[in-house]
């Protein structure tokens, strides 16, 4: 429970119990909108990190309470940081470049063929390097290789981001909202990736259906034909180092060590070499752990610590229906989807956890779907979305909001009927 106590403002006023929620909201807003406008490109933790230390300075939140919610959410940005460090390193090691060739090779310079070509690239990234990956490292290769080819890039563009969020349903690693809610399900790596196969799956084929329909027009014609180019051997080194550091994620449970120390051990191999061969340096290491970005996770989880606790909880737990039953998982996620959709899926995720884990697993995870698949409606959905727009912001590329709106409205609903019936399926196979 939160202890408010009163602090002058301006010397005259008092923030009373009674404001101090309509406080924290607003702080909440306005730290989500700059994210999603950032104003001459300034980091996402401008307002945020402000308006969380202010909630602390006021004492509307106590200092031990706020070092008790970083605690909780420090293993998760631990392990974003990690990753973020790995897929850098990926990249380094030209993991991502021979995966352009071979998209390039692949699809023999036919629109449709690229577009599959980066579905599968894009689901394999984001399932075992997270959606950051995908989103910061995959979309500039697909916008070279359609460059390449002499084809339009808007659709391999926007499926990068599509499967960025729904193609992260796999594993516990593929996405903080993954990580925060697997450790609230108590299931093994192996155990929830195997329940939640079927809902990626199902997640993956419709958004492959409905975004070829959507992009019918830009899939016409003919582009250029490449060769096959070999894999070198850097990147099949690096291949190799993601594929032991997926078995450490599978023996995290058995071995008792967090995902992110798996994640740094990873990246620690795959940074011997570069640093040897220079390919990369020390500071392009530090930058690529994007300590803004962190900062403004660290800040939201305070703020949204803030906001539930003052009485959202209490709003958003008598909508969470308990039980496995189809309708139950559909309340369940279109409810998380629309909190995502409204305060981003971070905070969404963090709100919708107590009350869907006293309602059981199967609830969790269908909150987990309603996060992820539903936060490709709109721009705020994500943080994958703002690196998303970040990322085209700096390529000076301007996509229509009108299209990215029309496209959501498009995909989420049908997504998320197909992954929350194949969970249903799934919990009555797998008990």
């Amino acid at each position: 429970m939160l202890v408010a106590s009163p602090y002058l403002v301006f010397g005259w006023s008092v923030v009373s119990p009674a404001s101090e929620e309509a406080v924290a909201a607003f702080l909440l807003v306005a730290a989500l909108a700059f994210a999603v406008i950032r104003p001459r490109r300034l980091p996402e933790a401008v307002i945020a990190l402000p308006a969380a230390l202010l909630l602390i300075a006021l004492g509307i939140l106590p200092l031990r309470e706020a070092g008790a919610e970083l605690g909780r959410i420090g293993p998760t940005i631990g392990f974003l940081a990690a990753v973020l460090v790995l897929a850098e390193l990926c990249d380094r090691h030209g993991l991502f470049q021979a995966a352009g060739r071979m998209m390039a090779a692949a699809s023999r310079g036919r629109p449709k063929r690229l577009l599959a070509c980066v579905f599968v690239a894009g689901a394999a990234a984001t399932a075992v390097l997270s959606l950051d990956a995908t989103v910061v490292l995959l979309t500039p290769v697909v916008f070279a290789t359609a460059a390449t080819l002499r084809l339009r890039s808007k659709p391999g563009v926007y499926a990068s981001l599509h499967l960025a969020n729904s193609a992260s349903l796999l594993l516990p690693v593929s996405n903080l909202t993954n990580l925060l809610a697997f450790r609230a399900t108590k299931l093994s790596f192996p155990r929830f990736g195997l329940v939640m196969a079927l809902p990626w799956l199902a997640a993956i084929g419709v958004e492959r259906l409905l975004l070829s329909r959507f992009f019918a027009s830009d899939l016409q014609g003919q582009g250029e034909v490449q060769k096959t180019v070999a894999v070198g051997a850097a990147s099949t080194y690096a291949l190799v180092v993601l594929g032991v550091t997926l078995v450490g994620f599978m023996l995290t449970a058995v071995i008792h060590i967090d995902p992110a120390i798996v994640a740094a051990a990873g990246a620690v191999l795959l940074a011997g070499p570069a640093l040897a061969r220079h390919r990369v340096g020390l500071g392009t290491l530090v930058r690529a752990v994007d300590i803004p970005f962190l900062l403004f996770v660290a800040s939201l989880a305070i703020l949204v610590r803030v906001v539930s606790a003052g009485g959202l909880q209490g709003i958003i737990s008598p909508l969470v229906p308990g039980g496995t039953s189809l309708w139950s998982l559909l309340a369940v996620a279109g409810l998380a989807a629309v909190l995502a959709n409204i305060l981003n899926n971070l905070p969404a995720i963090l709100i919708l956890l107590p009350a869907a884990s006293a309602a059981g697993v199967p609830a969790i995870l269908a909150a987990l779907i309603g996060v992820n698949v539903g936060a490709n409606l709109t721009y705020v959905g994500s943080l994958a979305t703002l690196l998303w727009r970040r990322l085209l912001r700096e390529r000076r590329v301007e996509l229509s909001l009108g299209e990215f709106l029309r496209l959501g409205t498009l995909t989420v609903p049908a997504t998320l009927l197909a992954s929350c019936v194949a969970l249903w399926l799934s919990v009555r196979i797998i008990r």
